[in-house]
């Protein structure tokens, strides 16, 4: 987990067309060279009094011929922390002019560049033990990191010293230490490259369920028994340590109970599930999750909205509601894809990135309450109603007396008025719209639309909601017609432009999310979209010699360092999300060259699988599958619309380690015969919608009978 300095926030609005005015615009009367970049962070930076480059051959060329150092700031635009290093020193004069001076200035997005984030997030690790954002790091003029860190304060503070102070230290130590300085940079970029060399052993270890048993004991280890989560066991002095939600944690566990049944693994899933919705962490007004809690009660959260967070806890909670059936679970996946319709999605198509933490100058302000604004919008009766529905008390449990909402334990007494309560929420929503709203990261990603892609397709699936088929399908057709070139998928679009390459995660990503809306509507293109993005995949970013994928090609040159990493943390790996798809393209395909593949990424993470489970619970989610039969599922009829009732009841059954195709029989453009060979030949009984289960493409009797399948469903789902 990375630190962070709790300090007080700063604030700034979109103006129209996305741009952004800071507070002390008319302090700086030219921009700086960030005001032609798309990014809502950098132009946040673009009236700063510092001289401001975005990465590029003009700030890289001017280091060098100026034989000036590098400060290189990465940071994000709903970053919290970023917003106050910003007010306290890059929007001061004084600060500013010793790094215009001194050094060649440049700002980096990390979510559109998280390769350099990457690189130089590990050589702070490893010259200063912590990392987080905003991440400050101080380069030679050929990119070899030296010295860095995270938060500078402009006073010494924490035991950190002022960051005026420590521009000045690097100043000298440039000049005068410089052998000494280019031999360090030299050694810690010979550590990160050895941290990237991840090999297929000769002899590799076994990939055996025994792996997949010490995550399980591990994740028992760490489980939080008192307020659900993981990660419980800490010394007292950090009970204010940040609790994530690790959506990758549950969904493993989901497949470990699937696999083995095993109850303790649910009721970790369950408890922390309905904790998480409970607690501030959960908008309890207009739904969707915060970036994560700042106590171990999942009450007070820090604020910003991520999509890739909504998009991973959206189908974890789905998913649950499929193995569980406990209709609270679907309420809040449907709550939290309601959310992304409402707020986060683009009118073409796709899915904004993230909103902010801040508004009106403080973190929070836009979520917190205290019980005369609740009374003030409901009235006395039904204003205390919903305090003690929602927390809501005089003393407060945030700061300055307001209140995060969450569902407290009622007493006994409480009448749980439901319809009271039902409009009293939508009346404390439409209040609380009418405040000044935090600002919205209108940057579409094409590796976090594809997350969030999977979430509505899987959605659609099991809730049959027709708008979430839509979504997926707009968002699909919008990253595959905007953000590809020359056959190639872009990173980012925003405000009319995609630019920037597209790296594993994105291919990866994408593919997955073309599998599953596959599965969702049945339409062949995707299917087909999804083999030529996963073969250029391959193509691209296979490391032929050594196994798995590299994620980066545009670092490689840059910096020297090609990234070969399984790290699955706020989001998954690209090489566990890559091997899960070999995986299910091999069952579809009956391909056991995609198998082998897999199986490439498996051997060369295996000793990390080993030894770091935790880090790694998506890999171990396709370790799961690949160590099983996966099912194939083929559903037959005159047309779909036939087959709804069938395939209503597909979805409402957890089956991880399953393909699930679709065929009618007078099929012919679009048919899938020559990449799926298992449904040849399959074909309606008796006029009926009918389907085959088939595992190691060996069928059993077709079924018609709707409760003949939930029969066989049932057995498999607890097999």
């Amino acid at each position: 987990m990375h630190k962070r300095v709790a300090l007080t926030a700063r604030t700034f609005t979109y103006l129209g067309g996305g741009m952004i005015r800071m507070k002390n615009e008319a302090e700086r009367k030219f921009p700086n060279a960030l005001l032609s970049e798309k990014s809502p962070y950098l132009l946040q930076h673009a009236y700063n009094p510092v001289n401001w480059y975005p990465w590029g051959k003009a700030a890289l060329n001017r280091a060098k011929a100026e034989d000036k150092p590098l400060f290189l700031s990465i940071g994000y635009a709903t970053c919290h922390w970023c917003h106050v290093m910003a007010r306290e020193s890059f929007e001061n004069p004084e600060t500013a002019a010793i790094l215009n001076e001194h050094f060649v200035c440049i700002k980096v997005d990390r979510e559109e560049r998280p390769d350099l984030d990457e690189i130089y997030m590990k050589a702070v690790q490893f010259m200063a033990g912590t990392g987080g954002w905003p991440l400050s790091v101080f380069l030679t003029p050929d990119l070899k990191p030296f010295y860095g860190g995270t938060y500078f304060p402009p006073r010494p503070m924490h035991g950190l010293p002022a960051f005026n102070d420590l521009l000045r230290s690097v100043v000298s130590f440039w000049h005068e230490n410089r052998e000494q300085l280019e031999h360090n940079s030299e050694a810690v970029l010979r550590l990160i490259r050895r941290q990237y060399e991840h090999k297929r052993p000769e002899e590799a270890g076994e990939l055996s369920v025994d792996l997949l048993e010490n995550a399980y004991e591990q994740l028992v280890l760490q489980f939080d028994t008192e307020h659900g989560g993981f990660g419980a066991r800490v010394p007292a002095w950090s009970a204010k340590a940040p609790k994530f939600p690790l959506p990758s944690y549950l969904a493993f566990l989901l497949r470990y109970h699937h696999r083995t049944q095993e109850q303790y693994a649910l009721r970790m899933v369950s408890e922390t599930l309905y904790a998480m919705a409970r607690g501030g962490i959960f908008d309890q007004l207009g739904g969707g999750f915060h970036r994560y809690s700042t106590d171990p009660q999942w009450l007070v959260p820090h604020f910003e909205k991520m999509l890739y967070d909504n998009a991973l806890l959206a189908r974890v909670y789905t998913e649950a509601f499929q193995v569980t059936g406990d209709h609270f679970f679907a309420q809040i996946a449907q709550r939290t894809l309601e959310w992304v319709l409402r707020e986060m999605s683009n009118p073409d198509g796709g899915f904004y990135s993230a909103m902010d933490a801040d508004s009106a100058g403080m973190e929070g302000a836009f979520y917190v309450w205290d019980p005369a604004e609740m009374r003030a919008v409901l009235g006395e009766e039904r204003g205390e109603l919903l305090c003690t529905y929602f927390g809501v008390t005089s003393r407060g449990n945030f700061e300055r007396g307001t209140s995060v909402l969450y569902r407290p334990e009622l007493p006994d007494h409480f009448d749980a008025d439901e319809v009271a309560i039902r409009i009293g929420t939508q009346k404390l929503l439409e209040a609380r719209n009418k405040r000044i709203r935090p600002a919205t990261d209108d940057k579409i990603l094409t590796a976090w639309n594809g997350l969030m892609i999977s979430a509505f397709a899987i959605g659609y699936r099991v809730f049959r909601d027709e708008r979430y088929r839509e979504a997926a399908t707009a968002a699909a057709h919008f990253i595959l017609e905007t953000l590809r070139k020359d056959g190639q998928l872009l990173r980012r679009y925003r405000d009319g432009d995609a630019a920037i390459t597209g790296t594993l995660e994105d291919y990866a990503y994408l593919s997955a999310a073309l599998l599953d809306l596959y599965e969702a509507s049945f339409d062949a293109q995707w299917l087909r979209a999804a083999i030529n993005l996963n073969n250029g995949m391959v193509a691209l970013f296979g490391d032929d010699k050594d196994g798995g994928f590299v994620s980066n090609r545009l670092a490689e040159a840059e910096v020297g360092i090609s990234i070969k990493d399984a790290y699955d943390g706020p989001v998954p790996s690209g090489n566990s999300i890559a091997a899960q798809n070999l995986l299910r393209l091999a069952a579809f395909m009956d391909d056991e060259t995609l198998s082998r593949k897999a199986e490439g990424i498996l051997l060369t993470f295996r000793e990390s699988l080993e030894q770091n489970p935790l880090e790694h619970a998506q890999m171990l989610c396709a370790l799961a599958f690949y160590l099983s039969n996966p099912l194939q599922i083929v559903v037959t009829a005159e047309s779909q619309d036939a087959a709804q009732p069938v395939l209503a009841v597909l979805g409402r059954y957890f089956l991880p380690q399953s393909v699930s195709v679709f065929t009618a029989p007078d099929e012919h453009e679009g048919a899938l015969s020559s990449e799926i060979p298992f449904i040849k030949d399959k074909a309606p009984k008796a006029g009926k919608p009918t389907v085959y289960i088939c595992e190691q493409y060996t069928c059993k009797a077709p079924i018609i009978e709707l409760e003949e399948l939930k029969r066989a469903l049932r057995q498999r789902e607890q097999a």
